[in-house]
C-alpha cells in the first residue's frame, strides 16, 4: 500500500494579531506527505510551522487555504483521528493515577474493551520497561518515564497514525534506543510516524525522511541520506602526501584540503576520483582510507536557517 496516510497539499494558515489586525503568515503553502510504514521527521527552529501543521492534522485549528488529509479524510472529518496516536510536548498526566490508569482511561477514551486494554497495557509497559511500575502513581515516575508512559498512552489503541512532539525528551540515551526500535516496530507493521524535535541526531538516527521549515514554507525536503550527501567530496588518507602530489591533484581539476591529517578532495565524478588514486599510487603514496563524506542533519539544518531568505 503506497497511498500516503498523511497529505497536506498547499496548505496555509494566517492569524490577525493586534489591533491593527495585522496578517501572521504561520504557513505559506506547504506540501507534506507521509507514506505507510514510513517515519517522517518535520524540523524548524521555533515558530516555523511545526506546531500550526500539527494543530492542522489534530483539527484543533482549521487550515486559510490548501487541504490535510489522515486516513483518506480530511482533518475536518473527526473520522479521520479516530486511529490517530498524539504525544504532545510537555504532556501532563495526573499524578494521582498509575501507569495502569492512565493507560486505562486512554484506552476507553479510544473505545477500546477492558479485555483489550489490559492486554495492551501490559505489552507496552513492558516494551517500554515500566512493568515493574504499573501500579506506582506518576507522581513517582522520573520525566524519561513519564515520557514512556505518555508514549505507551499514545500507542494503546493501535494507531495507524502517530503524531509524536519531542517523544525522547528527558529519555537517557539507553532509553532514547528502545524509543527508536519501538517507532521502527510500529513503522514494519505500516504505521505512518510524523514526529518534531529539536534533537536532530535522533532525527538522523530514527527517520527514513525529513522536510525543514523555514518560515512556514519547506525550504528542503527529502531522504537523510539525499539531504546530508556533500556530492562529490571524499576523504582521503595516504602517505607519504607531500606538497608534489597535492599539486598534481590540483592540476587535474580537484579540490583539495589538508583536514587533520588527512585530506579532503572535491571531484567531478568516480573516474576522477581513480585518476587521483592512480597519481597518488603513481607517487608512491599508500592509502588507508578513502571515504565519502557527508554533513550532519544539523549541518544541513544550520545552513538551510541561516540562508538569506529568497524574496519573491
Amino acid at each position: 500500500m503506497n497511498e500516503a496516510f498523511i497529505e497536506v497539499s498547499g496548505l496555509r494558515k494566517e492569524y490577525r494579531s493586534g489591533l491593527g489586525r495585522r496578517v501572521i503568515t504561520a504557513l505559506d503553502g506547504i506540501d507534506v506527505t507521509v507514506r505507510p510504514g514510513e517515519l517522517f521527521g518535520l524540523l524548524g527552529p521555533n515558530g516555523a510551522g511545526k506546531t500550526t501543521t500539527v494543530k492542522v492534522l489534530l483539527g484543533l485549528t482549521a487550515a486559510t487555504a490548501g487541504s490535510a488529509r489522515i486516513g483518506g479524510l480530511p482533518v475536518t472529518d473527526p473520522e479521520s483521528r479516530r486511529r490517530v496516536g498524539y504525544l504532545p510536548e510537555g504532556h501532563k498526566i495526573p499524578n494521582y493515577l498509575t501507569a495502569r490508569q492512565a493507560l486505562s482511561i486512554f484506552g476507553r477514551m479510544s473505545g477500546m474493551e477492558t479485555a483489550a486494554i489490559r492486554s495492551r497495557s501490559v505489552e507496552l509497559l513492558e516494551k517500554l520497561k515500566l512493568s515493574q511500575w504499573i501500579d506506582v502513581r506518576v507522581k513517582k515516575f522520573s520525566k524519561g518515564m513519564t515520557q514512556r508512559l505518555g508514549l505507551a498512552c499514545a500507542l494503546i489503541h493501535q494507531p495507524r497514525v502517530l503524531l509524536l512532539d519531542e517523544p525522547t525528551d528527558g529519555v537517557d540515551p539507553v532509553g532514547r534506543r528502545e524509543i527508536r526500535d519501538i517507532l521502527r516496530d510500529e513503522a514494519k507493521t505500516g504505521v505512518a510516524v510524523l514526529l518534531n524535535s529539536h534533537l536532530l541526531s535522533e532525527i538522523e538516527l530514527t527517520c527514513d525522511r525529513v522536510a525543514v521549515l523555514r518560515a512556514g514554507k519547506v525550504a528542503a525536503q527529502g531522504s537523510v541520506e539525499g539531504l546530508t550527501r556533500k556530492g562529490a567530496k571524499y576523504k582521503m588518507i595516504a602517505a607519504p602526501i607531500d606538497n608534489a602530489l597535492i599539486a598534481a591533484f590540483r592540476e587535474s581539476g580537484a579540490g583539495v584540503e589538508r583536514v587533520n591529517g588527512h585530506l579532503e578532495l572535491s571531484v567531478d565524478n568516480v573516474e576522477h576520483l581513480n585518476a587521483l588514486v592512480d597519481k597518488a599510487r603513481a607517487h608512491g603514496a599508500m592509502l588507508s582510507e578513502l571515504a565519502p563524506l557527508r554533513s550532519t542533519l544539523e549541518d544541513v539544518f544550520v545552513d538551510l536557517v541561516k540562508a538569506p531568505e529568497v524574496q519573491p
